[in-house]
């Protein structure tokens, strides 16, 4: 009989007693989801995530293999075992499976996530549903590679957007910022089921998207940003993979081009583009307001054209934004005659068009998109001519306000925008006059004069993001502040483990 060492006992039998006093979570209903789903029900079970060795795919099915590779790359940080994926006709017995369901009640972009013993499957009204169950499907998961078996309450979860757009905006305009700090944004906002990336690619500090016909815009207008840094811009290819990066994460980008305003490092580019023929200095102030392009010029719609013509080639979205705000020195007749013509532009090369809200001044054409960020009045005659409105309240949304008067980053001309403040908002019964159906959806602008890198982005950004992702995503009856501050201070030690420098902000229970 072989002998067994006093050490193997001692082993055997703390491998016993962890086994019997680990505690295994059995109740879905206690994750802090955020968003906050339509519906979470428990089956008091647990998954064992050693059964995903295996993602299966819908066989034939479009965009999901993304979807897989994203999950497959999380569970192979936490468990250390690389994820397989293969697709499969039918539905698997163990693993995980993602598959576009052929339930009718599910909305666009809505799915069902049913986690089971030895199996977890999402499907989705589409592809974007079949993402947003898995980002819910890996909150869910601990944030920290495990050294014990990791185990997931079972149960079903269904849900759909509130809104169909709920976005952000970054200004790599004011500060650039390079194609691998744009990646992590994306990922900041496909972490909360955030479906837009609004790039504001043009200002009075910088152009930062290569127009092949007008080289100068870059080789000029590139070259510099606010407090006098080298700039920096993104070339087409650049701009494209971006495109594709956000595609993955089923996040659509829509890139802006300010104007009439807004357009110094453009007139420095080319002096043709200023009324006098004389090019201007380049600028890295702060102050907005006293540019413009000439509006009486055929030279600046032949730019304009060659712009847009270009942009929307590399652009697959539906949407061009052509700015319109703060356009102070432009005489008002010329700046609603100037409009009326960039959306004729637009237009021919095939895209819908979003502008701030002082472009409903202009006579507006179908499906333009009025982007409300300070004038009611503006937006609501945007509404009385047939538009949509995009609800980006500077008081409420603009990710760049300080928390509080000892914020060390950020403006407070709109106020200050504590965590509570930015979440205590319906978008549908803010402003009068404007209602459910007039609105696009929501996103949270971030300007970035007072930002210069990813971790001053990252200060302003969280945990305020959650919030607006939530707005968009929850209905307004299933919102709660103080139900909500619960869950979002379980998300401290994600944003920790991923590296994030939030604001700790002292109205949120953060947990140790």
């Amino acid at each position: 009989m072989r002998k067994i060492s006093l050490l193997s006992i001692l082993v055997i039998l703390v491998s016993m007693f962890q086994s019997c006093t680990e505690k295994v979570e059995t109740d879905l209903t206690k994750t802090a989801f955020i968003p906050k789903p339509t519906s979470v029900t428990a089956s008091g079970g647990a998954y064992n995530l050693a059964n995903a060795k295996l993602i299966y795919v819908q066989e034939g099915a479009e965009g999901l293999l993304p979807t897989a590779e994203i999950v497959a790359e999380k569970i192979t940080q936490l468990t250390g075992t690389e994820v397989e994926i293969k697709t499969t006709n039918s539905t698997p017995s163990k693993g995980i499976y993602i598959a576009i369901s052929d339930n009718d009640q599910l909305n666009s972009q809505g799915y069902e996530l049913k986690i089971k013993k030895y199996i977890a499957s999402i499907t989705g009204a589409d592809a974007a549903g079949c993402f947003f169950g898995a980002q819910t499907f890996l909150q869910t998961l601990p944030v920290k590679k495990a050294e014990s078996p990791i185990y997931v309450p079972t149960g079903v979860v269904t849900d759909s957007p509130e809104y169909a757009y709920r976005g952000a905006m970054l200004d790599v305009s004011r500060h650039f910022f390079n194609v691998e700090e744009v990646k992590q944004y994306i990922d900041f906002l496909a972490m909360y089921k955030m479906n837009v990336l609004h790039l504001h690619i043009s200002d009075d500090q910088g152009w930062r998207i290569e127009i092949k016909s007008w080289p100068k815009l870059t080789e000029i207008g590139g070259q510099t940003e606010v407090g006098g840094g080298e700039g920096g811009f993104y070339t087409q290819e650049q701009y494209k993979e971006l495109v594709q990066y956000a595609a993955d994460r089923q996040i659509m980008i829509i890139p802006e081009i300010d104007m009439p305003g807004h357009t110094n490092a453009a007139l420095a580019s080319y002096a043709e583009l200023n009324c006098d023929g004389k090019a201007r200095e380049l600028y890295t102030g702060t102050n907005v307001g006293f540019s413009t392009l000439c509006t009486d010029k055929e030279i600046t719609y032949q730019f304009i054209d060659d712009v847009i013509r270009e942009l929307a080639a590399i652009t697959p979205g539906p949407y061009i934004h052509i700015g319109g705000d703060e356009s102070h020195v432009t005489a008002h007749d010329d700046y609603v005659y100037f409009v009326n013509k960039v959306q004729d532009i637009v237009k021919k090369h095939g895209k819908k068009i979003i502008g701030w809200d002082e472009i409903a001044n202009a006579k507006l054409i179908d499906d333009v998109t009025v982007q409300f960020w300070a004038d009611v009045e503006n937006t609501t005659l945007g509404v009385e001519k047939g538009a949509q409105v995009l609800m980006s309240p500077a008081a409420r949304a603009y990710l760049d306000m300080q928390y509080d008067s000892t914020s060390h980053l950020g403006l407070h001309w709109a106020g200050y925008i504590e965590v509570d403040h930015g979440y205590n908002w319906d978008p549908a019964t803010l402003v009068e006059g404007i209602t459910k159906e007039n609105i696009l959806g929501i996103e949270a602008p971030l300007w970035s004069e007072t930002v210069t890198n990813i971790d001053e982005v990252e200060y302003l950004v969280f945990p305020r993001l959650p919030g607006y992702a939530e707005i968009g995503w929850t209905a307004p009856s299933e919102r709660s502040w103080d139900e909500y501050k619960t869950r979002l201070a379980k998300h401290g030690k994600r944003f920790e483990a991923l590296g994030i420098d939030y604001y700790k902000s002292a109205l949120v229970p953060w947990e140790e």
